[in-house]
């Protein structure tokens, strides 16, 4: 008689509160499947949990079985790391609590939630906490790897706002990481990734914070270097309030973009000023537009918070083929100004992008080894990101990406935020964390001895 990972997990997890699901089941397609296309694996067992018992349970046996062991937040990993292939997968999508507490401007959010939740419950009360760019990213992920996106110059990365965390760790046991309980804990999941346990519940700091002046400048593609050139001097030394991140992409055909534009490639700036001052924003972002031509497109209005948040969740849904590269960038000399004009205006797919996340700003009020993430001098980190729903452009996209990531690579810090990495290996991840490797390494070795929590960036236990 067969048993399948999926049957002894029935007869074993005694008081198991959700959902296991194996191949045979009925909804094991839905279960295993992530947001990138690309990533299409088979696990043995997804189980979905409920609490922080179901979780204790699922590690324990996965260990017992000796399997693999994926944890699933959002499930938008690039690299498909929520998931494997035999193994089994910890599906957090049903801790979706949102707590908010206004007069305190905390909120407590559950590992399986997506920032678009976290976002709306926040806004009612006029108030937010740092994420990233698309709605629908889980919160765990995108946290525990940093946390850039349109408010990190104004208020940090999201790991500089994460008060606590509850984490479950490889033994099964339930710690509290913060400033005053488990500090080396604490110190290392703000950035170090899901090396260290399975977090279940996040507590953020929230700031005031409701209307923002936001939208995309665009010019057309072939006057990018000119773009590129004018922005790399003009953002460092914008006021805080403003962030803008520079890309390269394809004029969706869909509205708010006028019908000349459709499909057009473009150089741009996607903006967000953190006030409902639209005259300020304009004053903030004249120093730029008033070095360049006239842009085709300059759609910048004031719109509520989670309006800019979901801006893009359209444009990028659950399904597609995605391939990335990520680097730090510390300056952009005329020389990758013109590497990248090359590679912009030839953008193989409408949804395929390169974009500069500023991290300067409240980012570089802390120190290099104030968190995991080190590389807190860098000014941006730069991702390109090949995208398509088709997989028959897989290989399409993947060679633009790869050809413009080494293209580029030689102008760059040397390593890239972790949460827009593919599996590159060991000397990638040591890169992206420097001098902090070694300290994780021991703190790793002292959470995760046998390195269950192994599916990430792997931080290998010293």
């Amino acid at each position: 008689m067969s048993n399948t990972p999926a049957q002894a997990a029935r007869r074993e997890l005694m008081g198991f509160k959700g959902e296991l699901i194996g191949p045979d089941d009925s909804g094991y397609e839905e279960a295993r499947t992530v947001y990138n296309a690309m990533a299409d694996k088979s696990p043995a067992l997804v189980a979905r949990c409920t609490d922080a018992d179901d979780v204790a349970r699922v590690i324990r046996f996965a260990r017992e079985h000796r399997l693999p062991l994926a944890v699933r937040g959002g499930g938008h990993h690039g690299a498909g790391l929520g998931t494997c292939d035999g193994g089994v997968v910890a599906d957090l999508s049903p801790l979706k609590s949102v707590e908010v507490d206004p007069v305190a401007r905390t909120v407590r959010v559950g590992g399986g939630c997506v920032w678009g939740e976290v976002d709306r419950a926040t806004h009612e009360h006029g108030l937010a906490t740092p994420s990233g760019i698309i709605s629908t990213t889980g919160v765990g992920g995108l946290t525990l790897g940093g946390g850039l996106g349109h408010l990190t110059r104004r208020y940090g990365l999201s790991i500089d706002n994460l008060l606590a965390a509850d984490v479950v760790l490889a033994d099964g046991s339930l710690v509290r990481a913060s400033a005053d309980e488990d500090t080396d804990l604490h110190w290392a999941i703000r950035g170090g990734g899901g090396n260290f346990g399975v977090v279940t519940s996040f507590l953020f700091r929230l700031h005031e914070l409701s209307t923002v002046v936001a939208g995309p400048t665009f010019w057309p593609a072939e006057q990018g270097a000119e773009v590129l050139a004018a922005y790399r001097d003009f953002l460092p030394r914008a006021p805080r309030e403003v962030n803008g991140f520079f890309m390269y992409g394809t004029v969706p055909p869909a509205p708010p973009f006028p019908e000349e534009l459709h499909l057009h490639k473009v150089a741009g700036v996607v903006w967000c000023h953190t006030t409902d001052d639209p005259d300020a924003a304009a004053r903030a972002m004249a120093p730029l537009l008033d070095a360049l031509p006239e842009p085709a497109l300059h759609a910048v209005a004031p719109m509520p918070h989670p309006a800019l948040q979901s801006l893009f969740d359209g444009l990028y849904p659950p399904g597609d083929q995605w391939y990335w590269r990520a680097d730090f960038v510390d300056e952009i000399p005329d020389e990758a100004v013109a590497l990248h004009a090359k590679f912009g205006v030839d953008v193989p797919t409408m949804q395929s992008t390169m974009h500069l996340y500023p991290i300067d700003g409240a980012a570089h009020d802390h120190a290099s080894t104030d968190t995991a993430w080190s590389y807190r001098g860098a000014r941006w980190a730069c991702v390109y990101a090949g995208v398509d729903p088709d997989p028959a452009n897989a290989d399409l996209i993947k060679r633009w990406t790869v050809d413009y990531f080494d293209a580029l690579h030689p102008y760059t810090a040397g390593g890239a935020y972790v949460n827009m990495m593919m599996d590159e290996g060991q000397d990638r991840v040591r890169a992206s964390y420097r001098d902090n490797y070694t300290r994780l390494a021991q703190v790793k070795a002292a959470y995760d001895p046998e390195n269950v929590f192994r599916l990430n960036q792997n931080i290998e236990p010293e």
